[in-house]
C-alpha cells in the first residue's frame, strides 16, 4: 500500500506542477501579446519620427533656399538703387526703379508669403512644428522600446519558472509586465511625462 500512496503523491505534485505550468504558460502568453503591441507601436512611432524628421530637414532646406534668395534678390536690388541714383537719364532712371520695386517685392515674398504658405516665415512654423511631431514621436518609440524590454525580460523570467519551479520568478515576470504597461500606457497617452520629470 505504501506505493500507491506514493504514487497518489507523485500524481498530485505532477497535477500541481502541470496547473502551475498552465498558469505560467498563460503568462507568457499575455506578455507576448503586449509585448508584439508594444513592438508594433514602436515600430509605428520610429517610422513616424524618421518621417517627420526627414520633412522637417526639407522643409529648412527650403527655408535656407528662400533666404539666400532673399539675400541675393535684396543685394541686387541695393545695388541696383545705388545705380540709379547716380543715373541722369529720366527713362532709364525710372525703369531702374520700377526693376528695384520688383526685386524689393520678390525679396518680401521671399520672406513671408501668407497666401503661398512657402515664405521664410512661414516655413520656418511649418518646420518647427515638423520637429514636434519629430520629438513626439520619439517619446513615444522610446517609451514602446522600454516596454519592450520590459515583456521580453519578463518572458524569460516566466519561462525560467517552468524549467526551476522557482514561484518567485514568475512574480517579478508579472510585475515586469505590469511595468511594461505602465511604460505602454506612457507611450500611447503620456509620452512627454518622463521628460518632465526628469
Amino acid at each position: 500500500m505504501p506505493e500507491a500512496t506514493e504514487h497518489m503523491e507523485h500524481a498530485e505534485h505532477a497535477q500541481h506542477a502541470a496547473n502551475e505550468n498552465k498558469k505560467i504558460a498563460l503568462l507568457i502568453a499575455v506578455l507576448a501579446l503586449f509585448l508584439s503591441f508594444s513592438e508594433t507601436l514602436g515600430k509605428s512611432a520610429q517610422t513616424e519620427a524618421i518621417d517627420a524628421n526627414v520633412k522637417s530637414s526639407d522643409t529648412w532646406a527650403f527655408y535656407q533656399a528662400k533666404d539666400i534668395r532673399k539675400t541675393v534678390v535684396a543685394a541686387i536690388a541695393d545695388q541696383t538703387a545705388l545705380l540709379a541714383a547716380n543715373t541722369a537719364d529720366p527713362a532709364l532712371k525710372v525703369a531702374l526703379d520700377k526693376q528695384i520695386g520688383m526685386w524689393r517685392t520678390a525679396a518680401a515674398h521671399y520672406d513671408s508669403d501668407p497666401k503661398a504658405g512657402n515664405g521664410r516665415k512661414e516655413l520656418a512654423v511649418q518646420a518647427r512644428a515638423q520637429e514636434e511631431d519629430r520629438d513626439l514621436a520619439m517619446a513615444k518609440y522610446h517609451h514602446y522600446e522600454l516596454a519592450s524590454a520590459a515583456f521580453q525580460v519578463g518572458i524569460v523570467l516566466a519561462s525560467a519558472t517552468v524549467i526551476t519551479g522557482i514561484m518567485a520568478l514568475a512574480w517579478f515576470a508579472g510585475a515586469l509586465g505590469i511595468v511594461g504597461l505602465a511604460l505602454l500606457a506612457l507611450g500611447v497617452f503620456a509620452p512627454h511625462v518622463m521628460e518632465m520629470l526628469l
